[in-house]
């Protein structure tokens, strides 16, 4: 038993006091660490980095382009630099003869121009994988045409990448079809991680399916956070959209923005982005992007990486607003439930209301009347000659098959060449997958995943698709 005599008493007093402030102080500089960023504040020799990707073309699709424009706007109101702002996209929107407001793109109802300023580093059929991993990788003799910016980082710096644009099981989209592939990405994040040109990076990905990106794929230790629109197994949804409320202006015949995208954006445009994390920011977004819990028009934002990252402040990745944005936002109404609509019908949805818009007898109308029976003819066409497919391999087992969905922890398909494979042979057998036909990625990852032989695939692939008409 300790013993101690009344004379040592009050020293003893005086060194507990003084052991309990100093712990008070580990605390409160503890917080304020976490509250700066975990590993203290950006340094005039650190710099922020980021990559802006709108992987789709055409006015079906125009809000994509319209997120990554707003997505640079909000970085460029944190103060970075247009030298450290790589953006990708197709810029046939803001001029498009569809588009009401020429010139201008905006990704809210009330909202402003948000094209004015933005750079078109890669554009059109620069806009591509190769040039997108080569941006990354700091590697400018990659790049094929544009601007030839690349994310030229140091081990200090911190690199924000943000995509947004139709995905699927283990794809993104790109335009003309070239998709990049789940295993190619994350094998370029390893490849950065392993150059050490990096401190932390953050991304953001605004895709369906885009949690099969980095599931069972993105290892931890590479100091990457990732948050995404849906989960492995889910769409996300197009917001602002004709004939949902609240919808686009007069003209717009097109959705304006996506659920998941504008939620961070008009977070990010109003909150101090000193003072909140990008973990609070994720709180924010996962009820918006849920349409407020009701998951039926709504998706499950998920994270992955390195979740402590989150507790890091937004303007690490941002930058830091010092002034206020003039900017129109539903953020007070978050709350309500919004209408919103899958991003795969937003293209038919679009060609709708132009159809439904055009004038009674004229040559538009008739165009566009073709346009949208052919879009739903390929619909059609790619729905049927995939079923086709599987009852060829598979019999009564196909569709129990094509549709199985791996545990959470395995990643889409083990070999992903074979998928490649695949869908290479189905589109030279029986036609573009498009957008909309994407969604089967996973049927074709199952094929793999059974062992079946690309042999016995391509000959599936063929008389599930004898009628089509090759070019």
């Amino acid at each position: 038993m300790i013993t101690m005599n009344r004379s040592s008493f009050p020293l003893t007093v005086a060194l507990l006091a003084l052991l309990l402030s100093l712990a008070s102080g580990r605390q409160s500089s503890g917080a304020a660490a976490r509250r700066s960023g975990r590993h203290g504040e950006v340094t005039d020799t650190d710099t922020t980095w980021a990559v802006l990707v709108a992987g789709s073309s055409g006015y079906e699709n125009y809000r994509h382009q319209a997120d990554v424009c707003h997505a640079y706007q909000v970085l460029k109101s944190g103060g970075l630099k247009d030298e450290n702002i790589v953006v990708f996209m197709y810029d046939d929107i803001a001029h498009n003869k569809m588009n009401p407001r020429k010139g201008v793109i905006i990704n809210h109802p009330q909202g402003r121009d948000v094209y004015a300023g933005v750079p078109k580093d890669y554009t059109g059929e620069q806009v591509n994988p190769s040039n997108l991993y080569a941006v990354i990788l700091g590697n400018k003799t990659a790049v094929s045409g544009g601007s030839g910016k690349v994310i030229d980082s140091k081990p200090g710096d911190r690199i924000f990448i943000y995509y947004t644009d139709h995905g699927s099981p283990g794809l993104l989209g790109m335009p003309g079809g070239q998709n990049a592939y789940a295993h190619d990405f994350v094998n370029v994040l390893k490849k950065k991680h392993s150059m050490g040109s990096y401190k932390e990076m953050v991304i953001y990905v605004e895709a369906c399916e885009s949690g099969s990106i980095f599931q069972g794929l993105l290892p931890q230790g590479m100091g990457i956070y990732v948050v995404t629109a849906s989960n492995a197994v889910e769409s996300s949804y197009g917001v602002y959209c004709p004939g949902s409320v609240p919808e686009p202006p007069p003209g717009f015949d097109t959705c304006l923005g996506d659920l998941f995208s504008v939620a961070w954006m008009e977070d990010s445009d109003v909150v101090d982005r000193k003072a909140v994390s990008l973990f609070e920011q994720y709180l924010k977004v996962r009820t918006r992007t849920s349409n407020n819990g009701t998951y039926d028009s709504g998706s499950h934002v998920m994270q992955y990486g390195e979740k402590s990252i989150g507790e890091e402040l937004l303007y690490l990745y941002q930058g830091f607003r010092t002034k206020p944005i003039d900017v129109v936002t539903y953020v007070s109404e978050q709350s309500k439930p919004v209408g919103v609509v899958n991003q795969r019908d937003a293209g038919l949805l679009s060609l709708q209301h132009q159809y439904r818009n055009a004038k009674e007898g004229s040559k538009e109308k008739e165009e566009i009347r073709k346009a949208l029976a052919a879009k739903i003819a390929h619909r059609l066409h790619v729905d049927k000659s995939v079923e086709n497919i599987g009852n060829i391999l598979f019999g009564k087992d196909a569709a129990q098959i094509l549709n199985a969905i791996r545990p959470p922890n395995q990643p889409l398909v083990d070999n992903w060449d074979c998928l490649k494979s695949t869908v290479e042979v189905f589109e030279e057998e029986c036609g573009s997958l498009g957008q909309y036909g994407m969604k089967h990625s996973r049927a074709f990852a199952n094929m793999c995943n059974k062992g079946i032989p690309m042999d016995a695939i391509k000959k599936a692939s063929a008389k599930a698709c004898t009628n089509f008409i090759k070019p």
